[in-house]
C-alpha cells in the first residue's frame, strides 16, 4: 500500500514538473513569436509600400483607358499592351484592397479609372460577358480573343464586388449582378454542376465543336478545371459579402464542396483538369513526350494547392459556417501535402510543379519558383500557423518563406518581383515586371493578408477562434 502511494505520488509529481516545462516552451514559443513579429511586420509593411509606389500610378493608361501591361525589368513601357479582362480586374481589385487597407482615396479613384474600362470597353454588348483580350492597335482598340471565358469573367465579378463594397456605386454591384447571371445562363452545368470554363464568343459550350477554329484553350473545351473553379469560387465570396442573393450563396456553396470533395485527391492534392461528369484526367498513361509536352494539363500545381486552401477557408468564412472542420482539415491537409513534397528544404520556397508516376511519390518536375505560388505561399503558411498554433512548425516556414522572398524574389533595386526566383532562375533579373500574366494581385493580397494577421486583426482566423 505505502509502495503504491509512493509510486502515486511520483506520477502526480511527474505530470506537474512536465506540464511546467510544456508551459515553459509553449511561453517560449511566444516570445520567440512576439520577438520576431516585431521585426517582421515593419519589413513587410515596407515591401507592400514599395510594391504599390513602383505600380501606381505608373501602370495607369490614361492614353486607351484601364491599365498599361507590359514592362520591362526596370519598368519602361515595353511590349504590346494588350488589355487582357483577367489582368484588368486585377487591377481593380488590387486598388480597391489598397484604398481600404490605406483609407486612402486615391486608390479608389485609381479603382473608378479601371471600373469605367471594363464597363465601357471589355463588356460585349452583343451577346453580353466581357470579352478576354483587347488588343491597342495604333490609336484604337479591337477585340482579339474569339471566344469568352468564366475564369475571366469571375475576376471581373472579383474585382466590381470589391470595388462596390469601397465605393457604394450601384452600377458596379448591377454589373456584377449582370456578369453572375451570364456565367449562370451560358457556364453553369445544371446537371453535373460546377462551371466550364471555355465558351464560344455567344457564351454557349464548346462540347459539339470538332474543329479548331484558332479558339484559345481548344484542347480542353470539354473539360471543367480547378484554376477557373477556384478562382469562380473566389469571385462569389467576394459577390456574395455584398450581395447576400441566395442563388448566390447556392453556387458559392456549390463551388466550396466540389473543391473540397471533389476536385482536391484524398492526398490532399488539385486535380487540374476533369471531365464533364469530374472524372479525373489523366496523361499518365500517356508517352513520356506528349506527357511532357502537356505537363499544364496533368501535374501537381503547389501554387494552387496553397492557394486554394486559403480561398475554400474565406469562403467558408463568409457563407459563416460554423464549426466547419471538415473544411478547415482539407485546407491543412493541402498545405501539408505541398510541405512535405513541393517545399526547398534548403533555401525555402515551392516548386512549381510535380508528378506522381509512383503512387507514393511525388516527383518534382518543374523546379522554377514563381511569383505568385511564393506570394500564396507565404499568405497560407502564416494562415496555418494562426489555426495551428500547436504546430510551431508553421510558422517557422512562414519566417523562412519570408527570408526566400527577401532574397531570391523582391528586385531591391528597381523594385517589384521578380517572375522567378534568382536561385532557380539567375537570369529572372531581367525579365519583365508585368506582362498580362503578370501583375500584382497576389503579392498584394498576400501582403495585406500576412500585416493583418500578425497584427491579430485578421477576420477570418478569428472566426475559426484558434487565435
Amino acid at each position: 500500500m505505502i509502495k503504491t502511494f509512493k509510486l502515486l505520488r511520483l506520477l502526480v509529481f511527474s505530470i506537474f514538473v512536465s506540464s511546467i516545462l510544456l508551459a515553459s516552451c509553449k511561453e517560449k514559443e511566444i516570445q520567440k513569436t512576439d520577438s520576431t513579429k516585431e521585426l517582421l511586420l515593419p519589413q513587410i509593411e515596407n515591401e507592400l509600400q514599395n510594391l504599390t509606389d513602383v505600380w501606381y500610378p505608373k501602370t495607369i493608361d490614361t492614353i486607351n483607358g484601364g491599365f498599361w501591361s507590359d514592362f520591362d525589368y526596370k519598368w519602361d513601357k515595353k511590349g504590346p499592351q494588350h488589355k487582357m479582362l483577367v489582368s484588368q480586374a486585377r487591377h481593380i481589385w488590387t486598388t480597391s484592397i489598397l484604398a481600404q487597407y490605406y483609407k486612402d482615396t486615391s486608390y479608389q479613384k485609381i479603382a473608378t479609372h479601371g471600373y469605367k474600362f471594363l464597363r465601357d470597353q471589355m463588356w460585349d454588348t452583343v451577346y453580353g460577358g466581357f470579352h478576354t483580350l483587347i488588343g491597342v492597335e495604333e490609336k484604337s482598340l479591337q477585340v482579339l480573343s474569339k471566344n469568352k471565358s468564366a475564369y475571366g469573367n469571375a475576376f471581373a465579378i472579383y474585382g466590381l464586388a470589391t470595388y462596390y463594397k469601397i465605393s457604394k456605386d450601384n452600377s458596379a454591384l448591377e454589373l456584377a449582378k449582370r456578369t453572375f447571371n451570364w456565367l449562370e445562363e451560358h457556364a453553369h452545368d445544371s446537371i453535373y454542376k460546377g462551371y466550364f470554363d471555355v465558351l464560344q464568343q455567344d457564351g454557349s459550350w464548346m462540347l459539339n465543336i470538332s474543329e479548331n477554329k484558332g479558339y484559345d484553350n481548344y484542347i480542353r473545351k470539354d473539360w471543367k478545371d480547378q484554376n477557373s473553379s477556384i478562382h469562380i469560387l473566389e469571385c462569389l465570396t467576394a459577390l456574395y459579402e455584398v450581395w447576400p442573393d441566395e442563388l448566390v450563396r447556392q453556387r458559392l456553396e456549390e463551388m466550396l464542396l466540389l473543391i473540397r470533395d471533389t476536385i482536391t485527391t484524398k492526398k490532399g492534392y488539385l486535380t487540374l483538369h476533369l471531365q464533364q461528369d469530374w472524372t479525373p484526367v489523366s496523361l499518365k498513361d500517356s508517352s513520356e513526350t506528349y506527357r511532357k509536352e502537356n505537363f499544364g494539363l496533368d501535374h501537381v500545381s503547389f501554387g494552387h494547392d496553397v492557394e486554394t486552401a486559403f480561398l475554400m477557408l474565406e469562403a467558408s468564412h463568409i457563407l459563416g459556417r460554423k464549426n466547419d472542420t471538415r473544411t478547415e482539415q482539407k485546407a491543412k491537409q493541402m498545405v501539408d501535402h505541398a510541405i512535405r513534397n513541393g517545399w526547398d528544404n534548403e533555401k525555402g520556397g515551392f516548386y512549381d510543379g510535380g508528378y506522381y508516376y509512383n503512387p507514393e511519390i511525388c516527383t518534382i518536375e518543374k523546379r522554377d519558383k514563381v511569383w505568385w505560388t511564393e506570394a500564396e505561399a507565404l499568405n497560407s503558411l502564416l494562415l496555418m500557423s494562426k489555426l495551428h498554433s500547436e504546430d510551431p512548425n508553421y510558422y517557422t516556414l512562414f519566417e523562412k518563406q519570408w527570408e526566400y522572398i527577401k532574397k531570391y524574389m523582391i528586385d531591391q533595386e528597381n523594385k517589384g518581383w521578380y517572375a522567378e526566383g534568382l536561385d532557380t532562375d539567375p537570369e529572372a533579373n531581367r525579365l519583365a515586371k508585368a506582362q498580362i500574366w503578370k501583375a500584382n494581385y497576389h503579392n498584394v493580397r498576400s501582403l495585406v493578408n500576412v500585416i493583418q494577421m500578425l497584427k491579430g486583426e485578421f477576420l477570418l482566423t478569428q472566426e475559426f477562434h484558434k487565435e
